[in-house]
């Protein structure tokens, strides 16, 4: 059984603060924008992460997601460097980039949820 705080969950919360600040600082792609790094996720092994990103851009379609994704992934080597630099790890997991709809869900069930009050309310 897995402890509470494994060293994968932990190498994964460094990657992740590290990650957000380099992409902040230091990516200077356009088509990355205004990104946070949500949840990394290591397997067991610390050969592969997958960093989950949102947008601060409320609307976003598709195709913007799509040229995020892909400008992160083109900056993966160079992120890659940077954690190899600043994290003390014998091996630094290779970047998998997807994007985290949750932010997303969350807002649209807070609609849902303020409609169904008015609704009740009458207002």
């Amino acid at each position: 059984m897995a402890k509470e705080f494994s060293r994968t969950s932990r190498i994964g919360e460094v990657i992740m603060r590290e990650l957000a600040q380099m992409i902040q600082q230091e990516v200077s792609d356009p088509r990355v924008g205004m990104v946070t790094v949500s949840h990394v996720d290591v397997t067991s092994d610390l050969r592969y992460a997958k960093v989950y990103i949102t947008r601060l851009n409320e609307t976003e379609s598709e195709e913007d997601v799509k040229e995020c994704i892909a400008g992160l992934t083109n900056a993966a080597g160079f992120l890659k460097r940077g954690i190899a630099k600043r994290v003390e790890i014998r091996t630094v997991p290779e970047l998998k980039f997807y994007y985290d709809k949750s932010l997303e869900h969350g807002f649209h069930m807070d609609e849902l949820i303020a409609k169904a009050n008015k609704d009740i309310t009458g207002s």
